[in-house]
């Protein structure tokens, strides 16, 4: 991944959401990702386009999976990444996150990278530090550079956005992968359906400009690309479903529900799954499925969204 490269220059100084993108800004960051796969794929793997730089990754809610990819997008960059243990801070001990963002900003990074429980943190913290800021995801607003890594993972299987019909199944309601989902996709012009039980579905979905469907038979009939959601546990436990048998016999996606989708339809799930519960292992594993291609391309959306953001041709403008 080289900076010879003629990419446009990315116009953001900041990626807290899809909101806000356009066409040209999505290609920008997919072009830049399909780069990153060629490199990631060499023996060769890190370059130094980061070199003296440093990236800070601010977990308050614990991601494994998302945090590996983007310690391991910054090191093949070359940057100096250093991952923030909230749990042994003292965030702990009462300090708010605008304390946590001053102490950091003193440190002076180039990017910083949060997760956060809460809606809006992102936006919050772009506001007090001084260098860019990468949202990995806020309470139930936005995960943007997942949709990104389900983007990629799309176009380089399907070749295009326009004319797909992409469903999105599950927990709808309370997934910020399903929100930054829907609209890059309908910004690239493929038609969204949300499936799952009513108690699943948040109010008003249908003004996202989505089709919705409480029914997999209906949901998944002639689609291109099944995306299924995580079922958190303490959904299975409270009210939103009667029984995790009940939902997975519902919902969960097996043989036969995925035999209503086109016969070369993807399968995708951002992870971790829960076997039997939202996914069959057969169809987890089988040969439809791409979700261990989305974990790669994890690596380079992230890559892309970095180099971007700190592209010396920049012109630092908007913050999304």
């Amino acid at each position: 991944m080289t900076n010879s490269a003629p990419f446009p220059v990315y116009p953001h100084r900041h990626l807290l959401g899809i909101a806000g993108l356009n066409v040209p800004d999505i290609l920008c960051l997919l072009d830049r990702a399909d780069e990153a796969v060629a490199l990631s794929r060499q023996r060769e793997k890190k370059k130094s386009v980061f070199r003296g730089l440093t990236q800070i990754n601010l977990f308050f809610e614990a991601s494994t999976r998302t945090q590996a990819s983007f310690e391991l997008a910054g090191k093949r960059l070359g940057a100096d990444v250093m991952n923030m243990s909230v749990a042994s801070s003292s965030v702990k001990k009462g300090e708010t996150l605008i304390d946590t963002a001053m102490t950091l900003n003193a440190m002076r990074p180039d990017i910083l990278v949060i997760r956060h429980q809460a809606a809006g943190a992102a936006a919050l913290l772009s506001q007090k530090v001084g260098c860019a800021v990468i949202n990995a995801g806020d309470g139930a607003h936005e995960h943007p550079t997942q949709a990104l890594l389900d983007a990629l993972t799309i176009r380089r299987a399907k070749g295009r956005f326009d004319g797909l019909t992409v469903a999105i199944c599950g927990d709808v309601l309370h997934s910020r992968v399903a929100r930054s989902n829907i609209i890059l996709l309908n910004t690239m012009g493929a038609h969204v359906r949300v499936v799952g039980p009513s108690t699943l579905m948040p109010a008003g979905i249908e003004h996202m400009g989505v089709d919705v469907h409480t029914s997999m038979e209906t949901g998944l009939k002639d689609v291109d690309v099944v995306m299924m959601l995580r079922l958190q546990r303490e959904r299975m436990a409270g009210a939103f479903v009667p029984s995790i048998r009940e939902y997975f016999r519902h919902f969960g996606l097996d043989a036969q529900k995925l035999s209503l989708a086109k016969p070369d339809a993807l399968v995708m799930h951002p992870g971790p799954m829960n076997r039997g519960v939202e996914i069959a292992s057969e169809i987890a594993d089988g040969p439809q499925s791409v979700i261990e291609e989305q974990v790669e391309m994890g690596v380079a959306a992230r890559m892309a969204v970095m180099e971007a953001l700190l592209d010396p041709a920049k012109n630092n403008g908007g913050a999304l």
